[in-house]
């Protein structure tokens, strides 16, 4: 859903670098697959095609989070 993002925060070795993912058009939203050794966020369309794609080691990655698209008084939406 448009207004998705990802924030993800990793280790460079001489600090962090904090890198954001969002969804940037209507009906496309934000995925995220963590494997053993690798995270990956996509931001895909509705038919599933990847648009853009972001993708970290995971013993490097200090913190992921999810922000859900929300109303305009920025909660969460249902």
């Amino acid at each position: 859903m448009k207004g998705d993002r990802v924030e993800i925060v990793v280790d460079t070795g001489s600090g962090v670098s904090t890198y954001e993912i969002t969804a940037t058009k209507a009906g496309r939203r934000v995925e995220i697959n963590t494997t053993r050794n690798l995270t990956e966020v996509v931001e895909v369309t509705r038919s599933g095609t990847p648009v853009r794609t972001a993708r970290f080691i995971s013993a490097r990655v200090i913190a992921l989070v999810e922000h859900p698209a929300g109303s305009a008084d920025g909660s969460a939406p249902g």
